[in-house]
């Protein structure tokens, strides 16, 4: 009588293994949300506050905390960037016995503007109260004026986008002999539009 009125015990071992293989399951299957950055390499340390830099070669960007976007103090419209940049790029204003005249530059030839698009720089200073949406959409407007300028060298010189070279030096499945080919006309190009920005935040 006294066995009967003993409570039954429940094997705890098999609820462990239980709980462990869900740990396992939950760690397999779950994809873990990461911020994924701008994929774009700084400048080297130096290289822009050391060049002798004239006035109208920097193309001054500011966005205030209100996120206001004005160029030169005058408020400009987010749509209109990237036009604006790639006339100050693709200028050109040097004279045609300066070292840095740009044959293959199809601007206005301004003489108040840009000599080459190797001196040319964009210069972005954003308040730290502006919004980082904000930010992130006037980089992509850069980006994009660089990347319609480089596509049309890349037209240009060897009949494909610039896009298209770079999807190519990624592919995997290419020779090393294409990738290489490939590498020395994304370095050519880059090379005739150089990434000169300059970044800073304001107080």
């Amino acid at each position: 009588m006294a066995l009967r009125d003993e409570m039954p015990q429940v094997s705890a071992g098999s609820m462990a293994d239980i709980a462990f293989l869900l740990l396992i399951f939950f760690l397999v299957t779950t994809s873990i949300e990461t911020d994924s950055g701008m994929n774009r390499l700084l400048p080297p340390i130096d290289t822009i506050s050391t060049m002798d830099v004239k006035k109208k070669n920097i193309l001054a960007i500011t966005v205030n905390d209100k996120g206001e976007l004005l160029i030169d103090d005058d408020i400009v419209a987010l749509s209109d960037l990237k036009l604006l940049a790639i006339e100050f790029l693709d200028n050109g204003g040097a004279i045609s016995s300066d070292d840095f005249y740009c044959s293959y530059c199809k601007g206005k030839r301004d003489a108040k503007s840009s000599d080459s698009p190797l001196k040319a720089i964009i210069s972005l200073i954003t308040s730290r109260d502006a919004v980082y949406e904000g930010y992130i959409s006037i980089q992509n407007e850069l980006l994009l004026a660089y990347g319609e300028l480089r596509s049309r060298e890349a037209n240009r010189l060897y009949n494909v986008d610039y896009s298209s070279l770079e999807a190519m030096y990624n592919a995997p499945d290419v020779t090393s002999a294409e990738k290489e080919k490939a590498k020395k006309k994304i370095k050519a190009i880059q090379n005739m539009f150089p990434l000169n920005l300059s970044e800073a935040n304001r107080n």
